[in-house]
């Protein structure tokens, strides 16, 4: 490269030096910055640089003298600070969803936005039970797949595939292709869910993402009718319990007071509950999709809720509890 090129190119180091290398406690002196570009093959002068920096300032770049001796120069303010990049990687590696490799590559990408300093705060590892190792497609790609096909309003096909008793992976619908209106993408339980209209069955279905295979947008423009229209994400994720499919249903709980913290939790603080028995407990009203999830959920909680009404539902888990109690009795 051309000395003219590089100079074309000196304020475009000096920008990456400043972010790589400083933040509010650590700065770069004139000299450091002087070296840093002779390094890239620049040869500059303090002059220059000042009026690089002055330059950058104009930009928006937050550039300021550090109180040191000599006087160096930081890049104080960047779009995220070193707390929110902490909870994007904590989130990023608590996600059972991304295999080891794309957790790895994209920490890393979010490593980069903070300074060499910073980075080594950063340097912490969440493990994850159950995250896979490898996967048969990009974990980004796949994501990126339906979200297109929810951008172009397009249906998207795939295989949908199962664990049998070996551990193997089986498809079903005998390995043929699910076709359906894609609505949205949700996370839960560490795990991304594609929300979709399926014409076969005429309702709409969650399906696992990480069980998805052989994604492929289609030509068939998505379906559009009043189910789709009325559903309602933050509705849906109030009720539903892991993503689990199931008839909602409006239930009456007895929550005993000390588990109200539990029934927060899980419906928000909006949820409706009146105090009875003197502030004992309450009675809570919520919406539920009935499954085995959800009685599984109730069950953790023993006798602290009981549910009241419906009678059906009430019904319900007394049977799923039975057969359970019946199944251990047996010699």
């Amino acid at each position: 490269m051309s000395a003219k090129n590089n100079q074309k190119l000196k304020l475009l180091h000096v920008m990456d030096i400043l972010t790589a290398e400083t933040d509010p406690d650590h700065g770069l002196t004139m000299p450091e910055i002087l070296e840093r570009l002779q390094e890239q093959g620049i040869s500059s002068e303090r002059k220059s640089i000042y009026a690089d920096i002055e330059a950058l300032r104009e930009f928006g770049w937050d550039i300021r003298k550090l109180p040191t001796q000599p006087v160096s120069y930081a890049l104080v303010e960047r779009d995220f600070e070193i707390s929110q990049l902490t909870l994007l990687i904590d989130a990023v590696q608590s996600s059972r969803f991304l295999s080891e490799g794309s957790s790895r590559a994209l920490v890393k990408s979010i490593k980069h936005m903070a300074s060499k300093h910073e980075q080594k705060l950063l340097n912490k590892q969440v493990h994850v039970h159950g995250r896979p190792k490898t996967q048969a497609q990009s974990d980004f790609v796949t994501v990126d797949k339906l979200q297109q096909a929810i951008a172009r309003k397009c249906k998207v096909s795939f295989h949908y595939f199962k664990y049998n008793a070996d551990k193997k992976r089986v498809a079903r619908k005998g390995g043929a292709s699910h076709v359906v209106t894609p609505i949205n993408l949700t996370y839960s339980d560490g795990n991304y869910y594609l929300v979709a209209y399926s014409d076969t069955d005429e309702q709409i279905r969650n399906y696992r993402v990480d069980r998805m295979d052989h994604i492929a947008l289609s030509d068939q423009a998505a379906q559009h009718n009043k189910a789709i229209c009325s559903y309602n994400p933050d509705d849906v994720g109030k009720c539903a319990f892991s993503m689990y499919d199931g008839e909602r249903i409006t239930a009456t709980l007895y929550v005993n007071a000390d588990v109200m913290n539990v029934i927060i939790d899980r419906f928000g603080t909006d949820v409706l509950a009146v105090p009875i028995e003197g502030g004992a407990a309450a009675r809570v009203t919520v919406a539920v999709k009935e499954s085995p999830v959800f009685y599984g959920w109730l069950a953790t909680l023993g006798t602290n809720v009981v549910i009241e009404n419906p009678v059906s539902l009430r019904k319900s888990y007394n049977a799923w509890l039975t057969g359970i109690v019946d199944l251990y009795q047996q010699d």
